[in-house]
């Protein structure tokens, strides 16, 4: 259990929040993970229980069936479902995909899909990337090209968390494609849309349980009313959410490094090797030791950065350094928490191989650490 006594970002009420989470996690999230992950994807029964419980996009405000809450909220969420060893995306509708809609859509697409969200009867997906272009954004190919008071939507997304749940489709398009960023557009796609389709399911090296897909766009007609916000300024929208969905990263991340910490220390005490515990051997003191510090240096900053998040200063250069820092500290501690393990690491029985597994991609998505590094780096 990940102890949050001295946390600095959180309150009383943040912290019967999170006792809930907990009691709802283990009722209906850690019973099924084994199964999820064989299965590669989450029930939407379980989308449907986590809204009845008030664990989907928090932050919402009360008329569409939120809480109001503040973002710390989502935290909570974000680090009880990452210590527990789940990629369930719940993450992405919550701190990514609701907030798009709440910023930018109109009063009848917030109408139409907020509640919907909120409930776990909607299930959200984004699709930036593309088979030719990663982190490039201003590179994608996909078009939405206007007929009278349509559009017309040619192309093809990969990568996508929630793809194959997903009941629609915050879909970055180029609605002029001379203009470079000042033609790019989002466009919501409902998965009813003739002419859209689902690839497979990718075969991923980890976060098994998190369904994620190609998807497939091919002369798919959407009202001009299905766009969200402003036309053209996508790109715009999409870089101003940047510093709360790094946050959000940051988070699982460190989560995920204490878990990771916490079964070398619990595995290392308990196996004995030439007549004393692992534990008792001073490299493994000393690797935990040092881990234990970063990660006490992590959880300081983590809520220096939620403080500053929620109070609206965060800025995209601190939100960048968020996601660098601890998805670069997560790796280390599972990967040396792995070794610590010895043969057991690599056996999947054990929790840390899909910590381990789970955690490469956090230096990837939502922006490599070699993008985060240049975010900086031009800041300075």
């Amino acid at each position: 259990m990940l102890q949050t006594e001295n946390r600095t970002a959180f309150d009383e009420n943040h912290a019967i929040f999170r006792d809930q989470v907990r009691k709802f996690f283990d009722r209906e999230l850690h019973p099924n993970l084994n199964r999820w992950e064989e299965e590669g994807i989450i029930d939407r029964d379980f989308w449907r229980a986590c809204g009845e419980a008030g664990l989907l996009c928090p932050t919402m405000p009360e008329q569409y069936g939120g809480l109001g809450a503040d973002f710390g909220y989502n935290i909570i969420i974000d680090e009880e479902m990452t210590y527990a060893g789940s990629s369930a995306g719940l993450g992405l509708q919550s701190d990514i995909a609701a907030d798009y809609i709440l910023a930018y859509g109109s009063e009848e697409q917030k109408q139409e899909w907020l509640p919907k969200m909120i409930s776990g009867e909607a299930i959200a997906a984004i699709a930036m990337t593309e088979p030719s272009t990663g982190s490039d954004l201003q590179s994608i190919k996909t078009t939405a090209k206007k007929d009278g008071n349509h559009y017309v939507i040619n192309g093809s997304k990969t990568y996508i968390t929630n793809g194959q749940n997903a009941d629609f489709i915050i879909l970055v398009v180029k609605t002029d494609p001379s203009l470079g960023a000042k033609g790019i557009s989002l466009v919501l796609v409902e998965a009813t849309r003739e002419g859209f389709g689902r690839g497979r399911n990718l075969d991923k090296i980890g976060q098994h349980s998190a369904d994620t897909s190609e998807l497939f766009f091919e002369d798919v007609r959407v009202p001009i009313t299905n766009c969200l916000g402003e036309e053209g300024l996508g790109f715009a929208y999409l870089m101003s959410q940047l510093p709360q969905e790094r946050l959000s990263i940051a988070a699982a991340a460190q989560a995920g490094a204490q878990r990771a910490f916490d079964e070398a220390v619990k595995f290392t005490k308990e196996r004995g090797a030439f007549g004393k515990t692992v534990f008792d051997f001073q490299n493994t003191r000393f690797t935990l030791a040092d881990l234990a510090a970063e990660l006490q240096v992590g959880w300081a900053h983590l809520d220096w950065c939620i403080t500053r998040h929620i109070a609206g200063e965060l800025t995209a250069v601190e939100g960048s350094a968020a996601k660098l820092w601890h998805s670069e500290i997560q790796w280390k501690c599972c990967d040396a928490a792995l070794q610590l393990h010895g043969g057991a690491g690599y056996m999947n029985e054990y929790p840390i191989a899909r910590l381990w597994r789970d955690a490469r991609v956090q230096r990837i998505y939502g922006g490599t650490s070699e993008i985060m590094k240049e975010v900086i780096g031009r800041s300075l």
